[in-house]
């Protein structure tokens, strides 16, 4: 369990809401039977209550059980995805989970190879990244001259361009290499950087209940490669689509209309 925007949200319904059923049982009655004519006044704190419950329950059961909305932070899943880019991760796609503690309340999905997923980081639940699922339960993954192989079978890569799109400045990406790469009979683009000499090699295969994912930007991402695999349950939803794209950040791209929309 972390204490984060998640926990002050469940935290602030629960309080509203049982200042609101308290003051009903054992309070409203009383200021009720004062001498007629008399204004009554509710306390400001039952009346903020009645207020916000409302709005701060159906934001939780929306956040909670259908969409959440991210913020894509850095490069690492270039070209997909661009720093500045907004998201919506379908929650319950997985399975629906309990908020905070995360208990699982319905089956789901399984999570797919290909799949854009949003998941707690392993080493610091408070954080949430977002990859790739490439590599499921029992999978042996290899990855080796920059191409994948996944139980012994060489994805499909095909050269698509030298990267000069949006993000190329603040990625160090200019003269990238895009492929399309194809992991069972989905197609995704991926990127290289040249300029990088040393890229992370290896095999392993991925244990039972966990998954191996990697971001878009091979050689510039934070994945499972260095830190390991990600557990089922910290698994938070898949992600769909861009709803919105604004790099506020110096020499960044700005308002970009062009990306609302974009299926991921």
């Amino acid at each position: 369990m972390h204490f984060d925007f998640e926990f002050i949200l469940v935290l602030s319904v629960l309080i509203t809401g049982l200042i609101w059923v308290i003051d009903s049982l054992l309070f409203a009655r009383k200021r009720a039977q004062v001498k007629r004519g008399q204004a009554v006044h509710e306390p400001i704190l039952v009346e903020y209550s009645k207020s916000f419950f409302p709005v701060l329950l159906a934001v939780m059961l929306l956040r909670s059980f259908a969409y959440e909305p991210f913020r894509i932070p850095s490069g690492s899943m270039m070209p997909s995805l661009l720093v500045g880019d907004f998201i919506l991760v379908n929650k319950y796609h997985y399975g629906l989970r309990v908020p905070v503690v995360h208990n699982k309340l319905t089956q789901g999905n399984a999570p797919e190879r290909g799949d854009v997923a949003v998941f707690r980081f392993p080493d610091n639940e408070s954080v949430d990244f977002i990859k790739r699922i490439i590599g499921l339960p029992g999978d042996h993954v290899s990855y080796y001259n920059r191409r994948l192989l996944i139980n012994g079978q060489a994805l499909d890569v095909e050269f698509k361009e030298t990267y000069a799109g949006q993000g190329q400045a603040q990625g160090n990406m200019r003269g990238g290499e895009i492929y399309i790469e194809n992991i069972d009979d989905k197609n995704h683009m991926m990127m290289t950087d040249p300029a990088v000499k040393f890229s992370a090699s290896g095999e392993l295969i991925v244990p039972q209940g966990h998954y191996f994912v990697m971001g878009d930007n091979r050689d510039h991402s934070n994945d499972s490669r260095y830190w390991g695999f990600v557990p089922e349950r910290n698994l938070v939803g898949k992600a769909v689509t861009i709803w919105m794209h604004w790099d506020w950040r110096s020499g960044g791209s700005g308002l970009e209309l062009s990306r609302i929309g974009t299926k991921i």
